[in-house]
């Protein structure tokens, strides 16, 4: 039996955390917030990928389309299906035409048919070429926590929220020190022999605090609008594939839906280099940023007229954190670094929330739990 730490109380760190004391190993878990799956497992689109919005990258499409019946049937419960998703193709600055989305549907066998004549009607067609619909869920991020709460605390896993992980250190008996703070300042020295960083957009703040070399990331500070769709179109989603375009996804959580666009949502973006200063992502959501929300619709407008009835509620801020690589091919791969300068520490993280299979699949490939 390993004693492991896990830094980092996302949907991530519940999973391994959960799966590595179902193997008989004590597991701590450790997140600075006061609740659990209150970043980026929150605020985001709530989307389970099927496939569709990787036209540029077959593997990930291909990944996404094994591991979505996966994650529906394990979270069958957490999961809103009380919609239609409809993925169309925008002109003229389009990356695909409506053949090649279509052939690309045939290529990773993903279900896709031509859209009913009632949906074209609130599209503009001088910038729609092809509408499809389609299956794809989204799924309910507080319904989903409570769900792994309850799996991780059944499992065995000992739950240390509010608790901040400031760093670790390499010890000559081939063990890992790791240094915690409470929220009311008290400090904590675990000595264990594995450690899972999957702080997301804060792994490299570990590393640095650790003299640890960061790891070559893209960070950048994206807004997700809130708003209530026109009657319409309430029980309807849609994503333009693939360029500057929108998503509307609902956001089972509430009430509504979130609006995302390609050139609105990301604010302004920063990298961690070696041999730089690190950012906080923290520190940068302690800011307060102007919406994007008039710049989104307006643009979105054009596409589809009816989005002028769109009311806005709020926004949803968080750091997106992506590899160097996903830029070129708008792939999602997983970040795995295992045994990372230090052996037993292993840095983990995913762009997908569907992406924790394959993490649990390295896992099992360089036996970290045994």
């Amino acid at each position: 039996m390993k004693n492991n730490i896990i830094i980092g109380g996302g949907f991530y760190g519940l999973y391994i955390a959960e799966y590595l004391a179902k193997k008989g190993h004590a597991v701590h878990l450790f997140d600075e917030a006061l609740d659990f799956m209150q970043r980026a497992s929150f605020n985001n689109q709530a989307r389970v990928h099927n496939g569709y919005h990787y036209p540029r990258s077959t593997l990930t499409a291909l990944r996404s389309r094994i591991s979505y019946p996966v994650f529906l049937k394990e979270f069958k419960d957490s999961v809103y299906l009380d919609f239609k998703k409809y993925y169309m193709v925008g002109q003229p600055l389009g990356k695909i035409s409506a053949y090649q989305f279509e052939q690309f549907c045939k290529r990773i066998k993903a279900p896709c048919k031509a859209a009913s004549p009632e949906i074209w009607d609130y599209v503009d067609r001088r910038y729609i070429s092809g509408i499809y619909e389609t299956e794809e869920v989204a799924f309910d991020a507080v319904k989903l926590k409570n769900t792994m709460l309850i799996r991780a605390l059944n499992a065995g896993v000992i739950l240390n929220n509010g608790t901040k992980v400031n760093r670790i250190e390499k010890l000559s008996c081939g063990k890992i020190n790791v240094f915690s703070e409470s929220i009311d300042g008290e400090a904590m020295v675990y000595t264990v022999d594995q450690v899972f960083n999957c702080t997301y957009s804060n792994i490299n703040q570990i590393n640095l605090n650790s003299s640890i070399e960061v790891i070559p990331l893209r960070h950048e500070l994206t807004e997700m609008c809130l708003v209530k769709l026109p009657t319409e179109i309430e029980k309807l989603s849609f994503t333009v594939m693939c360029g500057p375009f929108f998503s509307i996804m609902p956001f089972p959580s509430t009430k509504f839906s979130t609006f995302s666009h390609v050139r609105y949502t990301p604010h302004f973006d920063w990298n961690d280099r070696k041999n730089e200063p690190i950012y906080s992502s923290n520190k940068v959501l302690e800011d307060n940023h102007p919406t994007n929300w008039r710049r989104m619709v307006n643009d979105g407008t054009r596409y589809m007229p009816i989005l002028k009835g769109c009311k806005y509620q709020t926004s949803l801020w968080e750091t997106k954190t992506i590899l160097p690589a996903s830029d070129r091919d708008d792939s999602r791969p997983i970040l795995f670094k295992s045994n990372y300068v230090i052996k037993g520490y292993h840095c983990v993280m995913g762009g997908k929330i569907d992406n924790i299979y394959d993490v649990i699949n390295m896992i099992k490939k360089y036996e970290l739990d045994r």
